[in-house]
């Protein structure tokens, strides 16, 4: 029998389909067999990059959530590495929930002692940061650095091979600082330039790995999926992911925000 795994991208079904398809495609030549990892987009997209897009996004997210668990998949993945409402979606569902940032920044801890973040956008350094806190690994995170290409660079690069390169150029510009401070692993803090930069794995800059961060995602959902099949274990209750009170989810998901 197939686990089915609802991976939620942050971006627009339609508009950034190539996009949803070409990593679509990659997630079926990672996934075990048995394993059917299913793409989904979001509508409005996480396009007006600010903390007020993100918290509307987290509600998408979680609704999207729920309509996973109710639909059978067996496991839900937030595919955005600022994985906002993961706390909300892991609390609430009955199924594993994977967050995209944690996934990677947890491997790479394994991976080397010190760690280096280049984000997407220079308004998202705070947010991971904030991350890096809530995860208590300050001591193992270097720094956060960020790029400046635009969606629409992206989506070129993926096609052109002179964007690639130029994105390329601008990633490895802002890694070398990180690691001249002692990174020895370095996350792509996206989807999007993780799915780029994947055509080069194993990808190293100055001696200092770049995380595959597609894979890693695919790996800790399989490894979820294993422990709840063997375990029944999806997430302690205790505290930090007790469940709501009968009625919340109800309220949320009939709320009209």
């Amino acid at each position: 029998m197939t686990a089915r795994v609802w991976y939620q991208s942050f971006v627009h079904p339609v508009d950034q389909r190539p996009y949803i398809e070409r990593l679509q495609a990659r997630l079926d030549r990672l996934a075990d067999p048995g394993v059917r990892f299913e793409v989904k987009g979001l509508d409005p997209p996480d396009h007006l990059f600010h903390p007020l897009t993100e918290f509307r996004c987290a509600a998408q997210a979680i609704r999207a959530g729920f309509e996973a668990e109710r639909g059978g998949y067996d496991a839900f993945v937030i595919g955005h590495f600022q994985e906002p409402g993961l706390l909300e979606a892991r609390s609430s569902l009955g199924i594993p929930t994977v967050g995209l940032g944690e996934a990677n920044l947890l491997t790479a801890c394994t991976l080397g002692r010190s760690i280096g973040l280049v984000t997407i956008d220079p308004i998202f350094v705070p947010w991971h940061l904030r991350q890096v806190a809530e995860m208590g690994l300050q001591d193992r995170v270097v720094g956060v650095r960020p790029i400046h290409v635009d969606l629409p660079g992206f989506m070129a690069a993926f096609t052109d091979e002179g964007a690639y390169q130029r994105v390329r150029a601008e990633f490895i510009e802002q890694v070398r600082p990180l690691v001249a401070d002692g990174a020895e692993v370095i996350l792509p803090a996206g989807g999007l330039p993780m799915l780029l930069l994947s055509r080069e794995t194993p990808f190293t800059i100055d001696g200092a790995l770049v995380l595959d961060g597609i894979a890693t995602a695919v790996l800790a959902t399989q490894a979820a999926l294993g422990l709840r099949r063997l375990t029944g274990a999806v997430a302690s209750r205790r505290s930090t992911y007790a469940p709501p009170p009968p009625g919340a989810i109800e309220e949320f998901v009939g709320s009209r925000w």
